[in-house]
């Protein structure tokens, strides 16, 4: 019998790579509810394709028969009894509530919303274990992780080291980068994702934020996880054992084998799309220290991990803040630093122990961020 997976977000990068994955795999897996934020129209199509059980847009008014509306359709698509595997491509803190009801009702959730983990880890990581739930990791560097240790005991974990391809500004000055348009920020070197996630990308936010969520999936203090650049985004993690053995998964730079492992781990299946691995293609491979002159907002997200508490929910409430107005063209590139380091001296961490108070910091951040950054 075929799985039923629920895709939040099914119309952006993420959700759209999963259904490609899926129409390879239409004997393992049957589409049962998709929901999206705003686009109706592509949302429509991917019904008619998929003819889900379910279908919920968030931000309108969906024209399939049936259909649920409003954010709390994430909550009602990741919870359905035909849904085992809740893929969550949602990106921002709007992921976060769909995340802990799919873990609490038990089922997997296959997480490319890494900023459910960064505010909240503590009560995401609970929520699984109280309600029978899983995580398994869709970010590349997560994923590579992953299966670098299935099959091995916690306590042989010693490091990891999670690649960065440092962005389009990694040649740059930090003095260029301030200056950097939102053109030169959405132009990638290697990856194509949505708007979002690529301006992490240029800060490095994305990194300080995947640090964050693999103290989380992998039980290691801040300081075992590192960070490298890697230009070529061709190894996405290194994991180092208590041995000193190394291991590194590597392949060319693509979410459709991350999707598929986190749909089938521990197994792996056939899947006649992905492209094979050629290491003369691949070409020679370089690695750098992260500069933090040039990634200001990682050392910020770094410190706001240590902090920990609130201060992360913190960090990603201002990142996400000061994104949206960068993509407006309503502050300059450097001023998305500026306003997160300004968040954060004003932030006073307390206990992320409950829902309430991660949603607390989260809003209070946002409103500090807004101040900051358009004064």
């Amino acid at each position: 019998m075929s799985v039923g997976v629920a895709i939040l977000g099914s119309t952006g990068s993420i959700g759209c790579s999963t259904l490609q994955v899926l129409a390879r795999q239409r004997e393992r897996f049957r589409v049962a509810a998709l929901t999206a934020h705003s686009n109706a129209d592509l949302l429509e199509r991917q019904a008619a394709e998929w003819k889900p059980a379910y279908v919920g847009l968030v931000n309108g008014e969906s024209r399939e028969q049936g259909a649920g509306s409003g954010a709390s359709c994430l909550v009602e698509a990741a919870t359905r009894a035909d849904v085992a595997i809740v893929v969550n491509g949602i990106v921002g803190a709007a992921g976060l509530e769909a995340t802990l009801a799919a873990l609490r009702a038990g089922k997997r959730v296959a997480l490319a919303n890494k900023e459910a983990l960064v505010m909240a880890g503590e009560l995401v990581t609970r929520a699984a274990r109280e309600g029978g739930g899983e995580i398994v990791p869709v970010d590349s560097e997560h994923s590579a992780v992953l299966q670098c240790i299935t099959g091995r005991r916690p306590t042989e974990l010693e490091r990891l080291i999670l690649t960065a391809s440092g962005g389009p500004f990694r040649t740059w000055t930090p003095e260029r980068v301030a200056g950097a348009t939102v053109e030169e920020a959405l132009r990638h070197p290697t990856w194509r994702m949505g708007k979002k996630i690529t301006v992490d990308s240029a800060t490095l936010v994305n990194k300080a934020l995947e640090v964050i969520e693999a103290h989380f999936l992998f039980a290691l203090p801040y300081p075992a996880v590192e960070v490298v650049v890697h230009p070529q985004s061709v190894v996405h993690a290194f994991v180092e054992f208590v041995d000193g053995s190394v291991l590194a998964q590597v392949g060319f730079p693509t979410m459709e084998l991350p999707i598929l492992y986190a749909l089938t781990h521990p197994e792996r299946v056939p899947d006649a799309g992905a492209r094979r691995f050629d290491p003369v293609a691949a070409g020679s491979l370089t690695f750098e220290p992260v500069r933090p002159d040039l990634y200001p907002a990682y050392g910020l997200g770094r410190a706001a991990a240590v902090a920990g508490g609130t201060a992360p929910a913190a960090f990603n409430a201002a990142n996400e803040v000061a994104v949206e107005l960068f993509l407006e063209g309503r502050i300059r590139f450097g001023r998305i630093a500026e306003t997160i380091a300004r968040v954060l001296d004003a932030h006073r961490p307390g206990d992320a122990g409950s829902l309430a108070a991660v949603l607390a910091t989260d809003a209070e951040a946002r409103r500090l961020a807004r101040e900051a950054a358009c004064s």
